[in-house]
């Protein structure tokens, strides 16, 4: 049986004061879902957040937490629910970072905010996941921002709420912080049943770890859906204004624009060798053809974003007569070969005969070594 949502907005339109921002918005978060709001900068995310958190007055439609319409909802139950963690940061005047996780209790600590055991454990609980035990006797004001990102993360794990609201979680952190906050966000809401609602500027993170994605622009809700169904090609291009072909939903990842012209280098690669090659003639705007590659192969979806000609196979078949003719054509156009495998093998083997066809033809052919191409031809 499928859990009742324990946050619903419905046709719900934010803004500040009597100028409406984003309209209609609809969203059911149910227990243990983590979704995610997506869209350009200045598109409305955080204003959505302030007011479900009841700190903007809703400019139409409704909010309702735990089957009851926001209004209805007393502070204290309230604070006892939902936690929020927005941007900006909190004034604090010799504040340790455990007095400001601390802070997360007080709506169970009653009027005279002692804590007690059980809060006392919620907080080193709530430190320790975050990873910032360490950090319990120091100033808040002078650690650094991603350290103060996972404080205020902690303060709002140890209350304990059913409902999360996270706006920019994942800023000031680096990749592995980023990392561990997603799978914290995710262990709390598949163990404790917590409905999280979190705005991302990372579209490859909110592909990962989102249940849903709500994306926002132009004064509304443009698509929503599973990850899959809205990260598309297509979809994102919308979303973002992107030049079609930017963005790649096979690796989640926004490529910079093909460089424009007829190609100059040919890159013989496969099974991912390329990668690096691929995206640094594209940084160096320098315009290449690829091939022969398999269609669904990583350097295959890769350089078909990326290159000004690919030439494929299908997959699973062995480089075919054709293909290679193809290739060999594209090849003889071209002032140099890259090649970034060390080898071929059964499905690839006649890719050797383009490393023969350039040398026959005076194109140097050259090996992808440790961020670039080496300067002798290659032997053999």
């Amino acid at each position: 049986m499928t859990a009742r949502p324990v946050l619903e907005l419905r046709d719900l339109a934010v803004g500040h004061g009597a100028r409406a921002l984003v309209r209609d918005v609809c969203l059911a978060v149910r227990p243990g879902q983590i979704v995610a709001l997506v869209g350009p900068n200045g598109s409305g995310k955080t204003t959505i957040l302030r007011t479900v958190a009841g700190q903007l007055r809703a400019l139409g439609g409704t909010v309702e937490l735990v089957g009851r319409p926001l209004g209805d909802v007393a502070d204290l139950e309230r604070a006892r629910t939902m936690s929020v963690m927005l941007t900006g940061r909190p004034r604090t005047e010799l504040l340790t970072c455990r007095d400001v996780v601390e802070a997360g209790r007080y709506p169970f600590t009653g009027r005279l905010g002692i804590l007690g055991e059980a809060d006392r454990e919620a907080v080193r609980a709530a430190m320790e996941a975050t990873g910032v035990e360490g950090l319990a006797e120091r100033d808040f004001g002078h650690v650094s921002d991603g350290q103060r990102q996972r404080v205020l993360l902690a303060r709002a794990l140890c209350q304990e709420p059913r409902v999360l609201l996270l706006d920019e979680p994942t800023s000031y952190l680096d990749v592995r912080s980023q990392l561990d906050v997603l799978s914290l966000l995710r262990r709390e809401a598949r163990e404790r049943g917590v409905a999280v609602v979190a705005s991302l500027h990372e579209i490859e993170l909110a592909q990962k770890a989102a249940d849903h994605v709500i994306c926002i622009r132009d004064g509304g809700v443009l698509f929503q859906g599973a990850p899959d169904e809205v990260f598309t090609e297509g979809r994102v291009a919308e979303l973002y204004s992107l030049e079609p072909g930017t963005y790649d939903p096979a690796f989640g990842s926004v490529e910079l624009p093909r460089p424009s012209g007829d190609p100059e280098v040919f890159v013989v690669a496969g099974g991912g060798t390329g990668a690096p090659c691929l995206r640094a003639l594209a940084r160096a705007g320098t315009p290449f053809a690829a091939g022969v590659l398999h269609e669904h192969d990583a350097d295959g979806l890769l350089a078909r974003r990326l290159a000004v000609r690919t030439v494929t196979e299908r997959d699973f078949e062995p480089v075919s007569a054709r293909a290679l003719a193809e290739a060999r054509e594209v090849l003889l156009g071209c002032r140099e070969l890259v090649c970034c495998v060390d080898g071929f093998g059964t499905g690839n083997a006649r890719n050797a005969e383009l490393l023969e066809c350039a040398r026959e033809a005076g194109i140097p052919v050259r090996r992808w070594r440790d961020g670039g191409a080496t300067d002798p031809s290659m032997s053999g």
